[in-house]
């Protein structure tokens, strides 16, 4: 077990709780709070937050980086990847902290469209007249149907538990399929029967230029008519233009957006008045304790990281 002292960097800004309890976590080890500077990382054994990705890249000493969101892509490169390997290091990521409140916003969405929520909230915001009959006749169940989710990963199994009382099919894309995921996989090749079939098609998928605009205006085009389309990974794996259009033809039932591009959405931006497109400002993972959660998954990590075990939620 590693008994020496850690130099361990960080710049997150959380509430008081949450950072009395990192100090605290932290004892013995000295905190290195980040001033912005340049090379502050070349010195230090952990850093814990957001940093610089080239700086932790040149950082020779820095033997791990635990971010504090699900997303990584900004880290996700060769180069990174080599420094890292180079020096025994690891990369992690705080996944597992944001799967539960991801998957709970994703089924709010599906039930929020199936049981007609929007609009009953708009009649009460315009003339409070009362449709009872046309809201009945166009509530649905969402037993039976089928879900497409795309970047299958912690997001996509615990949604998959979620909606197993619903007697939902869910069909899973991802890179590199483990074997022992709860949902059907498919391949890349299969993607265009998957759209054609799928009720919902969720998008999970990470950013990066592999994935930049990866939801076109074809596959759209391919999507069954009337199913509904919801983004809760990056705003940059769609082509938002084509996806407006798609609403505006009548193809799609509906859009519920999580995250867009750019963020914050600017107030004329056309997304917003887009007919049946429902958004929300990227609050998927939030959830109360989240800050204190956070910190708890890295001193946790931290312990194990000393005890030279396998860390959780390892990315590179």
């Amino acid at each position: 077990m590693t008994k020496r002292k850690l130099k361990v960097w960080s710049n997150v800004s959380y509430p008081a709780s949450a950072m009395g309890m990192l100090e605290e976590g932290l004892g013995d080890h000295q905190w290195v709070r980040s001033s912005g500077g340049a090379g502050e990382l070349s010195e230090v054994d952990v850093a814990f937050g957001q940093p610089d990705p080239r700086e932790a890249r040149e950082a020779a000493g820095l033997k791990w980086i635990h971010l504090d969101s699900a997303g990584y892509d900004r880290f996700e490169t060769p180069e990174m990847a080599e420094a890292l390997r180079s020096r025994g290091g690891v990369l992690t990521n705080s996944s597992s902290i944001y799967d539960e409140p991801c998957a709970q916003h994703a089924l709010a969405m599906m039930l929020s469209l199936a049981r007609r929520l929007p609009q009953s909230q708009a009649v009460q915001a315009a003339d409070r007249s009362w449709p009872m009959n046309e809201l009945r006749a166009d509530a649905c169940l969402l037993n039976g149907q089928t879900v497409l989710v795309l970047g299958y990963g912690a997001i996509g199994r615990r949604l998959t538990e979620l909606l197993a009382p619903f007697e939902m099919q869910v069909i899973g894309l991802r890179r590199r399929p483990t074997g022992d995921e709860a949902a059907q996989m498919i391949s890349e090749a299969q993607l265009d029967e998957a759209l054609s079939q799928a009720d919902h098609v969720l998008n999970i998928l990470p950013g990066g230029e592999a994935t930049r605009r990866y939801m076109d205006a074809a596959k759209f085009g391919r999507m069954k008519p009337g199913a509904i389309f919801y983004n809760i990974g990056r705003g940059s794996t769609v082509d938002q233009e084509a996806l407006r259009e798609t609403l505006d033809a009548g193809h799609l039932a509906a859009a519920f957006l999580d995250v867009t591009d750019p963020e914050p959405l600017p107030p004329d931006h056309p997304l917003w008045t887009t007919r049946n497109c429902h958004i929300t400002p990227h609050t998927a993972g939030g959830h109360i304790g989240e800050k204190e959660r956070l910190v708890r998954h890295f001193l946790k990590n931290l312990a194990r990281f000393l005890a030279n075990e396998p860390l959780n939620d390892r990315v590179l």
